[in-house]
C-alpha cells in the first residue's frame, strides 16, 4: 500500500502486512509527523490476494513505526533506500575511547621509575668525570680556577741558616729552623702562614707543621725574620720545604 503524510504529501510504498487490518501509528521521515494510518479498505473487504499496482514513483521510503519495529521488506522490484536519520535509534553506538589506550590520541604513559633510573646514572657519570678530572689536574689547579688561596704569594722565603737537628737530654730529638720573609714589590704584601714540611730520600713528605706568620704585612722592599722548632721529628727525613700556607709555592 502507499502511504501520504498529511502534513507535507511525501508517499511511501510499504507492503499491506506492515500497517496490519487494525492499523497503526506512523511517522514521517521528512516533517517527522505523526499520525494514525487506516488499514487498507481491500483488507477489510476480503483476504484474497491481489496483484500489487505497478510501482509509482516515490521521493523516499516509508519511515519505521513508532515503537522502534521495522515495517517489513518492501516489495521485489522497488528500489528503496533509508531515509538519513530515518533509524536513529537502530543505528550502532560510536565506539568508545579507551582513556588509558596508548595509541593516538593518548601518549603513551611514562613510568617514572624508568625517568628516576636515568637521570641517577647522568649524576653517576657527572661525579666520575669530575672525579677525573681532579685527579689529573690536581686540587690545586682548581683553587686557582675558583678564586681560592691557590694564587702565588709575591714574597720570598729565604733559609738564612743551616736547619739545626740535635737530640735533647731527654732523648728527644729537635729540629730548628730559621728564615726570613722579603717583600721584593713596591706595596705593601699581606703575610700568611708558613707551612714546614720534611721529606725522606724519595721526596715523599713524612713530617710537616705549621709555622705563624711573624707580621700581618710587609711593607714595600720589607722583610721579616721567622724561627721554629720542633721535637720528635723522624730521623729519616732528609730535606725541609717551606711554602706559604694557602698557595701552591715550594
Amino acid at each position: 500500500m502507499i502511504l501520504s503524510c498529511p502534513a507535507c504529501g511525501t508517499r511511501y510504498l510499504v507492503p499491506d502486512s506492515a500497517v496490519g487490518v487494525n492499523g497503526r501509528q506512523v511517522r514521517c521521515a521528512s516533517c517527522r509527523h505523526s499520525w494514525f494510518q487506516e488499514p487498507n479498505a481491500t483488507d477489510l473487504a476480503t483476504p484474497e490476494s491481489f496483484a500489487p499496482p505497478p510501482p509509482a514513483p516515490i521521493s523516499r521510503t516509508a519511515q519505521e513505526p513508532e515503537g522502534g519495529r521495522s515495517l517489513g521488506t518492501p516489495p521485489m522490484g522497488v528500489a528503496t533506500s533509508p531515509p538519513a536519520d530515518g533509524f536513529d535509534d537502530l543505528r550502532p553506538p560510536p565506539p568508545s575511547i579507551d582513556p588509558y589506550a596508548s595509541t593516538p590520541p593518548f601518549r603513551p604513559r611514562r613510568n617514572r621509575n624508568t625517568v628516576m633510573t636515568v637521570l641517577a646514572a647522568l649524576a653517576a657519570v657527572l661525579i666520575l668525570v669530575a672525579a677525573a678530572t681532579v685527579a689529573w689536574f690536581g686540587p690545586k689547579a682548581f683553587a686557582g680556577w675558583m678564586g681560592g688561596d691557590g694564587a702565588t704569594s709575591p714574597l720570598m722565603l729565604q733559609v738564612i741558616r743551616k736547619p739545626e737537628r740535635r737530640t735533647l737530654a731527654t732523648g728527644n730529638e729537635l729540629f730548628a729552623v730559621s728564615g726570613r720573609i722579603v717583600n721584593p714589590t713596591a706595596v705593601a704584601q699581606p703575610v700568611p702562614d708558613i707551612r714546614a714540611e720534611l721529606q725522606d730520600a724519595h721526596g715523599r713528605v713524612v713530617y710537616g707543621w705549621t709555622i705563624s706568620a711573624p707580621v700581618h704585612a710587609l711593607p714595600p722592599k720589607g722583610s721579616a725574620d721567622f724561627d721554629s722548632a720542633e721535637v720528635d721529628v723522624p730521623q729519616g727525613s732528609k730535606a725541609l720545604n717551606l711554602s706559604f700556607a694557602g698557595t701552591d709555592e715550594h
